[in-house]
């Protein structure tokens, strides 16, 4: 581990002690893992912190963990990750929260932090269904607004619940349930009967 990366690893521990629910370093970078009750503090100190200085989020996803390892995942299902820049000490850092419920995944919202997140936030809601408590336009960004469901769970039916169509009748677009029956499709390889034969090369 170089030098940066100890005093980066060192200073998180002087700064949250117990808070932090784990700290390792792999393939020079730094994780955090942080409850979620904590989540909102601890990013407010990572930003504001002289220390630390990170000034800037360069992105948030969320995760779905119920396949995890060949499904030997034990913990929560729902986590959100956030990458955070220092420009000012030339370091970076990933932050990650796990939603204490399955059912109902929610964590703090971190737009009053970083305005930046707004998007980010809107999007792991919209793909996995993790709500941001606190978020002022929290609706969906990438898929429809008659959409069903959170495409990137891992039960997510790879067909989708329903479908969207013209239809003529009614002159508009209307939702259905899908008709797309389930199939296997087996490429037809087609070749020339001299395929692979070096006279004919």
């Amino acid at each position: 581990m170089s030098a940066k990366l100890e005093t980066l690893s060192q200073k998180l521990q002087d700064q949250f002690g117990d808070k932090l629910l784990s700290l390792k370093t792999v393939l020079g970078e730094v994780t955090v893992e942080v409850a979620a009750k904590d989540y909102f503090s601890m990013m407010q100190s990572l930003r504001d912190q002289p220390g630390l200085g990170f000034e800037e989020l360069t992105d948030l996803c969320g995760v779905d963990y119920s396949t995890y390892g060949e499904g030997a995942w034990r913990g929560k299902r729902f986590a959100v990750v956030t990458h955070l820049l220092s420009i000012s000490n030339n370091w970076r850092l990933r932050v990650r929260v796990f939603a204490e419920d399955d059912d109902f995944p929610a964590v703090d919202s971190i737009t009053s932090i970083w305005t930046s997140v707004n998007w980010f936030e809107r999007e792991a809601f919209d793909l996995y269904g993790v709500a941001f408590v606190g978020h002022e336009d929290l609706r969906r960004i990438l898929t429809d607004y008659g959409f069903i469901g959170h495409p990137f769970r891992k039960d997510f039916p790879i067909s989708g619940y329903v479908e969207m169509r013209y239809d003529p009748d009614q002159g508009r677009v209307i939702y259905q349930p899908v008709t797309i029956e389930p199939r296997e499709n087996t490429p037809r390889i087609v070749r020339e009967d001299t395929y692979g034969d070096p006279a004919h090369g």
